[in-house]
């Protein structure tokens, strides 16, 4: 039988990340699947040695969630920070101390220069809620950019503002055609949560 070779690719160049032009995506839309597309790019990234980390802004903290138990297994590390989804918040002063809190431990992950790839899902909810500023977001990320201009970034959630949608290299919406939902079928372990 022959010997298979394997392809060099690029990422396994001991230079990867001074060769490397890190990506903004942003997926958005009204659509289901943006989060379950920056996870899959996360198995991608994990399963090529790539050291992942995934940020979540809105789901509980105190909830588990099928893609942990995926993603852990691969070395991802996870954070969960939200106080659950606010639609019709109650307290808006909580949703954006907690907005705050969670962007403060973003800058944090991403300036330890530990990272390939990060992920901040539902971010986009909270800029489109104004609990953060998305111009002062967007100064931080391109300032860090500047000192790590290999690192990949994607950010997920409802409505990107018309600044995060320039800011980006890559813009992905999802559009809601039919949905279960609608039919009287709610989310289902395993392919919601």
């Amino acid at each position: 039988m022959a010997e298979i070779k394997e392809k060099p690719y690029k990422w396994r160049r001991d230079n990867y990340r001074e060769n490397t032009k890190g990506l903004l995506m942003v997926n958005t839309g009204d659509g289901k699947g943006k989060t379950t597309a920056a996870l899959g790019v996360l198995v991608r990234a994990a399963g090529r040695g790539m050291n992942c980390l995934l940020i979540q802004f809105m789901k509980s903290k105190n909830d588990r969630y099928g893609e942990h138990e995926s993603l852990e297994k691969l070395g991802v590390e996870i954070h969960t920070m939200g106080d659950g989804f606010t639609w019709d918040t109650k307290d808006p002063a909580q949703d954006i101390k907690t907005s705050e809190e969670t962007w403060a431990l973003c800058l944090e992950k991403m300036r330890s220069e530990d990272y390939d790839l990060v992920v901040f899902d539902e971010i986009v909810y909270v800029l489109d809620y104004k609990f953060l500023d998305v111009n002062r977001i967007i100064a931080e990320y391109k300032e860090i950019r500047g000192k790590q201009p290999h690192l990949h970034i994607i950010m997920t959630g409802r409505n990107a503002s018309p600044e995060l949608i320039e800011a980006a290299d890559l813009v992905t919406e999802m559009k809601e055609i039919k949905h279960p939902f609608h039919a009287g079928i709610y989310a289902q372990q395993g392919i919601e949560f």
